[in-house]
Order: structure tokens, then C-alpha cells, then sequence
């Protein structure tokens, strides 16, 4: 198209942060295409490139200047604009200074709120040549870039030092300077393959001349995708599945150019040593994928990807061997130094490691979470004395040498030391499960041991940080209550345990009551767990209104609540469940009006009208066959038998006054509403649904 062509951006730097070059990447491309929506510069598909010394963009068919446009100005209101004599006013003379004409050139607009002044103006689009510097710089200025530096005699700021800047449009370089680096056409290839500069003539031709020629595959997916393709034919080769962690791919990713696998070794003597430290300083320390074989157990191989087609791989491999084995021998060090000792040898010295200096040390927490761990067993019919000593030990990893150096391996080094003790399997994968889960969508403890410890530490940090004052602000959570919550709340919920969160949260803070200063805390943290649990319900499709129905009336725990949520849910698509909850929305108001005490059942000789005495009888038909479903949390059947009082409810709210000024009528009548209310009530506050047509 003769007023389109493809754009190519491209800034040359040193080596990007790698584990910022695809939020880099990302970036740019969003604030370049902002800013080019800003200018009214159209264009179609952009595409984002990524390697270590540069960021790209290529837009396709690209504006070459902005549209004209008509705009129109609207001035002062007639009636302001001329006096009584029809003489334009001052600010009808304003108003045509400021459009460059004169009065009597203004038209009228006329609007359903009056009559104005206005001007039509002419404006001619911009070439995009003139307005490109500025989208790229604001582009570039608008990153995600925690600290900038200067580089040599430079007032330029940037993540890294820039070297080049390629700004072609169309056949046309746009001539500018940014960050200190003149816009030209000329880009660098693979700094040992190709660093010679390279001429870009056409933007489209970048990604072949620069894969071709330069041996740089600009592309972050392209060679995300050759870098897995590469590890996945090697790992086949040596008939093994390597380890291919999205977070380590996206590392190796933005620290290579032109990926070349290599396959290496280590010792087999290293296997020795737990395989989450070997693999944690594999991935960690030198961005190797390790590999497993079809058990799931680690190989003594390896892969790492070279940044360079080498005449002679095997020194690359070698070179690669050298280095890791130093690491694989500290971790071995550790191991031995560690299996010295058991677990409990390092007891006494949690006494001396501060927890939180209000709430004591790791001795003193890991006591609180053994005596909780042991009620809580008891009510998942776990081993109790299991519990409570899996709570003793859950935090003696941390002292180890090999958890001091590998941080990840924290409760992994426990169950290895617990096994290697002789400790109780149960116990050893509990010390394990302690800190499950670890992240959103993490599987959470299995055991009957790991869930009472897990569970009973999680609430001890819960009600000890809210105890002290230092709950969770706005975004500032320093201590991840959130995440604790809501980890509590899925072990509870999705192991369907009947335990009593609020009686729980109650024996935490007894436990540690002289230590904490808000006397309200159960209540806070209790409130806290609801909100959290509240998102959990609504990611799973269930309406807010369903969910503060249930919440309402406070269930004991749980399980419980799950299955009157399921029963609401069901009962709130019957025909009857609108017209019901609108009844009950009724009553409470009613029932707030009245401060009179009201007797537990109404009196059946003080009824006058036929629709008290259908509702009464209804009631008493009901009831007996309700309230055993209820017992036994069979909630939604006893909704199901509900159902049929809507016919008489509203047979009684059409016929019956209830606030009669007759005070002993009145008081019968609020009773037998209130009978109703508590009925329903056993289950849910069905007045807090939001329903239309019978649905929620």
C-alpha cells in the first residue's frame, strides 16, 4: 500500500537482564502500539523480538503519515456571545482570535441544551517520520526498569549500556538519536558467529537476514521452541525425560542467540545426595536441565545450551563438567555433615532463632504447632503422638547445612533426615507436607500427620501476626497471611474435615495469649478466612449473595458449609425460591421493627383468618420432616420440602395484617414468622439471594 509500509525498531544493547527480557519485550511492544493508537497511526500486525543484546519490534503495514482530520471547536453559548444589540461580546471575539478567524466566519451549533458558537478546523496529519521519535522514546521510557545506569560520558539512562539503534519505515530510516544512539539501518548478528553490522534495507527482511547471515534467531518463542526441541531430541537420545521448567526454558531463553544443546555427566557417586539439591543447583546455579529417567529418578547427565556453534562441542561439554562438580560436591558435603546428626539434635538451637520477637522463637512455635497438630489429629482420626511429634520436628531442617544452602530444600531436607533417623515414614513425608501449599494451585498434604501440622501451623501464624497488630494492609502483606488463609481453608475444605475453624482459631489464641495484644483477634482472623474463602467459592462459579446466605449462619465448618452452598445452589433454581426469599426478606424486616419478646411457637387459638391457620398447619407438617434432613446435613432435600410453604407464605402476606394493633394478634403473628425464619434459617439466610425469574 502506497501510504503503508513495514516499520523495524530495533535498540542494540549489552547482555538484558534475562529474567527481564520477556517482560521487556512485552512491554515495549504494548506501549509502542499505545502510543501509535495515540498519533492515530494505523497499522496491522506487530511483532515483538527479544535476545539477549536487543529489542525489536516489527509493525507491519505502518502509516506513513496521520489522516487529516476535521475538528470541531466549540466556543461560548449565543445568547454569552452576542449583547442585546447583536454586537459580538468579548468572548465571542476570544473565541474567533483563538480559531484564527473572525466572527462572523463561526458557525452555530444547536444541541438539546442550547445554541453555541463554533468552528470548523482543518487539520492536516503529520508525517509518521516527525512523530516516531517520540513514541519510541516514550515507548522506551515507560519499561518496567527498576534501576537505570548511565553509561561512559552519557546523560542516557537504560537498563544497559545501548550501542545501536536500527529505525527503518518503509525504504526510509527515521532520522533521530535515542539514548545517545543514532538511528541508522544497520543491525549486529551473534557477537562470535557474525559481529560484523549487517544492513537492513527492507523491515520485512529483518528475521531472515538476521537468522541467516548474523546466526541470531531474533525471535524469544522461535527459539524458546528450538532450545525445548533441542533438550527433548538430546534427553531421547540418552533415553531419558528432561526437566523442562517454564521458568528455567524462559532463563536459557533470553541468554542465548544461536542455542546448541549439549548433553553432559557427572559422577554417579553425587547420586548419593537427595536429587532436589542436585537438581535445585543444576537449575539454579548454572541453568542446566537435568534428567530423569523413566522411574523419575535423577541421571548423572545433563543438559546445557551453548550460545555458540562450536568446531569442538566436547570442550564445551567439558567445560560445563569442571564447573558443576565443584557444586555437586559442596551439596555432597553438606549431606554427609548433616547425617552426623538427627533432626532433633537441633531442637535446643531453635531457642536461639527468633520467630517473631512478640511471639517468641522457632522452639517456642514449633511447640504451639506440635500441641495444636495433636487436637487436630485427633478430629481427622490421625495418630496423635505422630502429630505432635512431626510439630516438634518440623522446623530442625531449617538449622542443616544443606537447607542453609539450598533455601528450596526446606522441609524435602526434613522427610530425607526424618528417613535417614529411622523416624516414622508417616512422620518423615509429614515434615514434608508442612509447607504444602507452597503456592497457588499446589498440592496439598496427603497424610493424616502432614495435614494436622501443616493446618495447625498455618492458623498459629495466622492468629499470632493479627494478635500483634501486623495484619495485612491494602497490597502490603510482609508475612503472606493471604496465601496462609487461603492455604488453610483448601486443606480444610478439600479434605472435607469437620473441624470447627472458629473453636480452632480459639484454642491458637489461648495458647499464645499472653503474648498477643488485640482481644479481638479470633474474630478478625475468622472474618479474614471468610473473605478468603469467599474468593475460593466464587472462582468456583458460586454468586456472592449464594455465598454471604450460607455465611450468614455461621457453619461449624467446612464441610458443612459446602453442602449447604451445594443445597442453595439447587434450591435457588426452583420456581418457588424467588417468591420464598422475597418472603424472607420480608419477615426480617418485619422482625427488626418489632424490639417485643416473642414466644417460641404461636398459639393456634389466636389465630383469625384462614391463611394463619394454612400457614401454622404447613409449618407443622413441615417442620418434623425438615429438621431431621438438617441434622444429618441432608440440606438439600429439607430445602426441596420447603418449597411447598411458598403457596401458603404467600396466601399470608396477601390476606393477613401482620402488624396488627392488636398486641397479642400482632405478637402471635411475628411468632409464627419467626417460626418460619428459624426453619429456614437452619440451613441459610434465603432473604440474602439475589434472584430473578427463580435464579440466582
Amino acid at each position: 500500500m502506497a501510504d503503508h509500509a513495514h516499520l523495524l525498531f530495533e535498540l542494540g544493547t549489552e547482555e538484558l537482564p534475562p529474567k527481564a527480557l520477556k517482560q521487556l519485550s512485552e512491554s515495549l511492544r504494548e506501549n509502542f502500539a499505545a502510543g501509535l493508537a495515540q498519533a492515530n497511526l494505523g497499522h496491522t500486525e506487530i511483532e515483538s523480538y527479544a535476545t539477549p543484546r536487543r529489542l525489536a519490534l516489527l509493525i507491519h503495514d505502518c502509516a506513513l503519515r496521520q489522516p487529516d482530520r476535521e475538528i470541531e471547536r466549540r466556543g461560548p453559548a449565543v445568547n454569552a456571545a452576542f449583547d442585546t444589540d447583536g454586537n459580538p461580546t468579548k468572548a465571542a471575539e476570544g473565541f474567533a482570535r483563538s480559531c484564527q478567524t473572525t466572527v462572523d466566519q463561526l458557525q452555530r451549533l444547536e444541541t438539546d441544551k442550547g445554541e453555541w458558537l463554533s468552528y470548523q478546523i482543518h487539520e492536516t496529519g503529520k508525517p509518521a517520520a516527525e512523530l516516531l521519535p517520540e513514541i519510541a522514546t516514550q515507548a522506551l521510557n515507560k519499561l518496567p526498569i527498576p534501576k537505570r545506569m548511565r553509561w561512559g560520558d552519557s546523560e542516557a539512562q537504560f537498563v544497559r549500556p545501548v550501542h545501536w539503534l536500527a529505525f527503518i519505515h518503509g525504504d526510509q530510516v527515521i532520522s533521530c538519536e535515542i539514548l545517545d544512539a543514532k538511528a541508522d539501518r544497520l543491525t549486529y548478528g551473534h557477537r562470535f558467529h557474525h559481529p560484523a553490522a549487517i544492513t537492513i534495507y527492507n523491515p520485512e527482511d529483518y528475521t531472515s537476514v538476521l537468522q541467516d547471515l548474523g546466526h541470531v534467531i531474533p525471535s524469544f518463542e522461535s527459539r524458546r521452541e528450538k532450545i525445548h526441541s533441542l533438550i527433548e531430541k538430546s534427553a531421547t537420545a540418552l533415553g531419558a525425560k528432561a526437566d523442562f521448567d517454564p521458568d528455567l526454558l524462559d532463563e536459557v531463553t533470553a541468554l542465548n542467540e544461536w542455542p546448541v544443546a549439549i548433553s553432559a555427566s557427572f559422577e554417579e557417586r553425587f547420586l548419593e545426595v537427595p536429587q532436589e539439591a542436585l537438581v535445585a543447583t543444576m537449575k539454579g546455579n548454572q541453568k542446566y536441565f537435568p534428567l530423569f529417567n523413566g522411574d523419575g529418578e535423577l541421571m548423572n547427565q545433563f543438559i546445557t545450551i551453548a550460545n555458540i556453534e562450536s568446531p569442538k562441542p566436547e570442550i564445551i561439554q567439558q567445560g560445563n563438567e569442571r564447573v558443576i562438580r565443584p557444586r555437586l560436591a559442596d551439596a555432597m558435603f553438606f549431606w554427609q555433615q548433616d547425617g552426623k546428626g538427627r533432626l532433633e539434635d537441633h531442637l535446643q538451637t531453635l531457642k536461639q532463632v527468633v520467630f517473631q520477637n512478640k511471639l517468641g522463637s522457632m522452639y517456642d512455635k514449633s511447640e504451639r504447632v506440635a500441641s495444636l497438630a495433636k487436637q487436630i489429629a485427633n478430629a481427622v482420626q490421625g495418630d496423635p503422638d505422630l502429630a505432635y511429634r512431626a510439630g516438634l520436628l518440623s522446623r530442625c531442617d531449617l538449622m542443616t547445612n544443606m537447607v542453609g544452602e539450598f533455601p528450596s530444600m526446606q522441609g524435602v531436607m526434613g522427610r530425607y533426615q526424618a528417613i535417614r533417623d529411622g523416624e516414622n515414614p508417616e512422620l518423615a513425608q509429614a515434615l514434608d507436607e508442612f509447607y504444602m501449599p507452597r503456592f497457588s494451585g499446589d498440592q496439598l498434604p496427603q497424610t493424616k500427620t502432614g495435614i494436622a501440622i501443616s493446618l495447625a501451623e498455618k492458623l498459629d501464624t495466622l492468629v499470632g501476626i493479627f494478635g500483634i497488630g501486623l495484619k495485612p494492609t491494602g497490597d502490603k502483606d510482609p508475612f503472606a497471611l493471604r496465601r496462609t488463609a487461603l492455604g488453610a481453608l483448601r486443606i480444610v475444605r478439600e479434605h472435607s474435615l469437620t473441624i470447627d475453624i472458629l473453636e480452632t482459631l480459639e484454642t491458637v489464641s489461648q495458647s499464645m495469649a499472653d503474648r498477643l495484644t488485640d482481644k479481638d483477634v479470633v474474630s478478625e482472623v475468622y472474618h479474614f478466612m471468610m473473605d478468603r474463602l469467599r474468593g475460593i467459592y466464587i472462582d468456583l462459579g458460586v454468586s456472592v449473595d449464594l455465598f454471604q446466605a450460607v455465611a450468614e449462619v455461621a457453619p461449624s465448618n467446612l464441610a458443612d458449609f459446602d453442602l449447604r452452598i451445594k443445597a442453595m445452589s439447587d434450591f435457588s433454581q426452583l420456581p418457588e425460591a424467588e417468591s420464598l426469599s422475597a418472603a424472607n426478606k420480608r419477615i426480617r424486616n418485619i422482625l427488626k421493627k418489632s424490639s417485643e419478646p416473642l414466644e417460641d411457637r404461636a398459639d393456634p387459638s389466636l389465630f383469625q383468618d384462614d391463611a394463619e391457620r394454612s400457614l401454622a398447619m404447613k409449618l407443622d407438617e413441615l417442620t418434623p420432616k425438615a429438621e431431621p434432613l438438617f441434622e444429618r446435613g441432608e440440606y438439600t432435600q429439607g430445602l426441596q420440602l420447603l418449597a411447598d410453604l411458598r403457596e401458603p407464605v404467600d396466601l399470608f402476606f396477601d390476606q393477613v395484617m401482620v402488624m396488627s394493633e392488636d398486641a397479642t394478634l400482632r405478637n402471635n403473628r411475628l411468632t409464627l414468622l419467626k417460626q418460619l425464619e428459624s426453619l429456614f434459617l437452619s440451613v441459610a439466610d434465603i432473604s440474602r439471594l439475589q434472584l430473578q425469574d427463580g435464579h440466582s
